[in-house]
């Protein structure tokens, strides 16, 4: 199970950069062609995500970005650990993926189901519409709470051709 680690500032000039390697490593790892786009821009999405929580809740960590090949499958993990991971479990746990899973039956606890307050950040709505393109993108998408804060965990198959 070969595994690589990104750790970049949190900066958005290191999105790009992310998003490069992952799609190399996605390559190599034998990610068809054709999702190789897909891979990408939810890599960009997740890091962007990361970066815009740690910018606004002030973190000094890196963000972490593992991607890890499996036997049949190829997964990408982005953590967010920020001052305010903890408020945000709830928010990710909440967003359905792409094969419409209802909430109730994704890892993490529900979240509460009152209108947001008018003193929602700019930061939690932009947040909530990465994970809205991240989930439209992925299939097999999980948010759930880690050492790292929230994490992003994406999965895709790989190619049975470059398996053999």
């Amino acid at each position: 199970m070969p595994t690589v680690e990104l750790l970049f500032s949190a900066l958005p000039e290191h999105v790009r950069t992310a998003r490069l390697v992952a799609a190399a490593v996605a390559r190599r790892a034998g990610v068809d062609e054709a999702v190789l786009d897909e891979v990408r821009l939810a890599v960009g999405e997740a890091c962007s995500r990361a970066v815009g929580l740690y910018r606004s809740g002030g973190a000094e960590r890196p963000v972490r970005v593992v991607l890890t090949e499996e036997e049949k499958k190829f997964s990408i993990e982005v953590g967010d650990k920020s001052s305010e991971a903890d408020d945000h479990s709830a928010d990710a746990a909440a967003v359905p993926s792409a094969r419409g899973d209802h909430p109730a039956e994704r890892s993490g606890p529900l979240p509460d189901s009152s209108p947001p307050s008018p003193d929602s950040s700019e930061a939690e709505d932009e947040s909530q519409m990465g994970l809205a393109v991240i989930s439209g993108l992925v299939d097999d998408v999980e948010v759930f709470s880690g050492e790292y804060g929230d994490v992003i965990r994406m999965s895709w198959p790989l190619n049975p051709a470059a398996l053999s």
